[in-house]
Formats: C-alpha cells, structure tokens, sequence
C-alpha cells in the first residue's frame, strides 16, 4: 500500500462527517505500521476531540514507531481542545504524512513546525487537492470570516424556473429534489428572499432522516413576511430575518415576541447582502445555501458574493418571455463580461443534469 491509499481512507472517513462540524474543517486520519492499519479517526463536531485524537486512542501503545496519515495539518494551539501536534510527539509517532496545509493563521505551519522539531519525519502534499476541495468552506471563512455561499437553482432545459403563469411544481425529477435535501442538511444557513416566503410558503427543511436543518435567513427589508408563514410557524428550525433601515418597528416586534430574531443592516431601503454575510459571518455561520429568486440570486451575484453555483437541468422546455429565469436583473451589458464558471462538472442525477462551477469574477 502507499501514502495516497491511506490518505484516501483517512479523506472518506472525514467526508463521511459532512455537515458535522461546522464551523470547523472535515479532518481524517489513519494510523498504519508495517502495512497494519492500527487506528481511524475523524473529527466530529466542533468542540470535540480532533481526527488525530481518535486515531491515536485506537491505536494505543501501538503508535509508537508508527505512520499517521491526516487530511489537515495538525493543530498547534489551545482551543476547546489540546494542540494535536504536541499529542502526536507524545505518543512517539515516527512519520506524518499530511494532505495540506492549514489556512487558519493560528496554525499555518507550526503545527509541522512542532512536529519537524521533535525530530518527526514530516510528507506534505499527498491527495491535496482533494483535501483543499472537501475543506472549500472551512479554507474560505477563517480567512474571510464570512460564510462560503452556494446557489442553487433548478431550470428547464431554455432556462426557465417556472411558467409564464408562476406553476413551478416540479421543475426536476424525485431524484434531483433528494439531492437538494441533502445538500440543504450540510449547509449551516439556507437564505432566501421574503418574496420566496410570500408566494411559495416553503418550509426549507432537509427533510432527511437524523439530518440537519439549516437556519433560515429571510432577507425582508420591509419586514412583509406573513406571520402564518410555516418558517415562523412550524418551529423546525431557527428563522433569522435580515432587514433594511427601513423596517416595520411594529412588525418587529411582534417577531422578536414570537421567538424570531430580526437584524437590521446599513442597507436605507434594501437588506444589504454584503453586510447579511458579514453578520452571518460574526455568528460562526460558515455556510449559506441560496435558494432564491432570480432578482436576489443577480444581486448577490454582482456584489460578488457567490462562490459557488449548482445548478439542476430538466430536460423540458416551457418558453414563454415572461416566464422567469434564475438570473435576472439588469445583467451584463457585454458577453465578454459575461462570468465564466471554473471546475465544471456535469453529473446525470435521475432524468436531470447537475451542473456545479465556481464563478470567475473579473474584477
């Protein structure tokens, strides 16, 4: 066996905690000697012990002389537990084969550093780039402190996310829709705009066994939400509401008394989406899902604040000028300027296609 057989079990056994961890990274690791796998590991939430903790209480005595394999470079600060790095010298490690680096400034390189000083034979660089994909989300928000954004949208093969007469249900087959739940259950937040709430009444729950639901954030810059509404209502999950300056104070407060926390932003007459992330942001929400209207989907959009767009394709078509799209507003006034998505992929997901990039913004 080598080094990128062992780091692919220890990067499953991190996937397999997906939506767990939040706000901190999906880290696996495995502990191998003479080809005998001795201990597995994965960090499970936050607050917990780490990947290498795991591994290492498996493994027992066993550790010494032997090879640790871990997705993420090993911690080196106090937190809510010890720095990993100081337990993997103590436990008499012999090798530490590392996937990547840590971008969080506490750690960057001193936990290799504690390592390489103890005399431990440091590999760095086997399965990276699989490392840095799975971690997207932990790798943008401690550095930038606000959260990775996902759009999602489901469309007809011209484009459409409903008829000319508003009928939208359902655009995308049983499959494509399980997908969504899925995805809605590893993302802390999903948003959406009062508009979403006013004609469709969602629930946005993942509707997953034992999953989790995000947090709802309602962007309402005049507080127009229906309180009957099934996000105020249902009690499944926490529903935050992102104002502008110029709120409802009544309606306010008649939220707040029902348990719905409202928050405004600098924006006079509309939510400023900018100022929506840094909150969320300031609240440890390191990622939001986006299920939105074609008019909030292209502000965000030209604030830059969309990382990353899955979008599901029906093979159908409806026509129709006034049917809407999932990109609207003003657009791009040249197609040279037109944003290009990067590392596309293309998966078949029941009669549907799932189309994920990440946008390439020009400046």
């Amino acid at each position: 066996m080598n080094d990128e057989f062992y780091m692919q079990l220890a990067l499953k056994n991190a996937q397999a905690m997906k939506g767990q961890t939040d706000p901190n990274p999906l880290v696996g690791a495995v502990i191998v000697n003479d080809n005998r796998i001795l201990g597995v590991g994965a960090h499970m939430k936050a607050g917990e012990p780490h990947a290498e903790i795991h591994a290492l209480r498996m493994a027992g005595d066993h550790a010494k002389g032997a090879t640790i394999y871990v997705t993420l470079e090993p911690c080196s600060h106090h937190g809510r537990t010890g720095p990993c790095a100081v337990a993997l010298v103590e436990a008499g490690i012999k090798k530490v084969v590392i996937a990547t680096l840590d971008p969080n400034p506490v750690v960057a390189g001193n936990g290799v550093k504690i390592l390489k000083d103890a005399g431990i034979e440091v590999v760095i660089g086997v399965c990276e780039e699989e490392s840095r994909q799975m971690n997207e989300v932990f790798n943008k928000f401690i550095v930038e402190k606000i959260p990775f954004v996902t759009l999602k949208a489901a469309t007809t093969l011209d484009g459409k996310t409903a008829t000319h007469t508003a009928s939208s249900k359902w655009i995308t087959s049983p499959d494509a829709r399980g997908d969504v739940h899925q995805l809605r259950s590893e993302n802390m937040a999903i948003l959406v705009g009062v508009n979403t709430v006013i004609e469709d009444n969602p629930e946005l729950t993942s509707r997953i066994p034992n999953g989790r639901n995000p947090i709802r954030v309602i962007l309402d810059s005049s507080l127009r939400i229906p309180l009957e509404a099934k996000v105020i209502t249902d009690q499944q999950t926490d529903t935050w509401v992102f104002t502008s300056e110029n709120f409802d104070k009544e309606k306010r407060k008649v939220l707040e008394d029902l348990g719905i926390p409202v928050f405004v932003t600098s924006g006079s007459n509309q939510v400023d989406p900018a100022d929506v992330m840094k909150m969320l942001g300031e609240k440890l929400v390191s990622s939001v899902f986006i299920e939105a209207g074609g008019t909030l989907n292209a502000s965000l959009f030209e604030k830059q604040l969309i990382d990353k767009v899955i979008l599901y394709v029906a093979p159908k078509l409806v026509g129709g000028k006034d049917a809407p799209t999932f990109l609207e507003g003003t657009g791009i006034a040249e197609m040279g300027d037109a944003v290009e998505l990067s590392n596309l992929t293309v998966t078949p997901i029941g009669k549907d296609f799932k189309f994920t990039g990440y946008p390439i913004y020009i400046n």
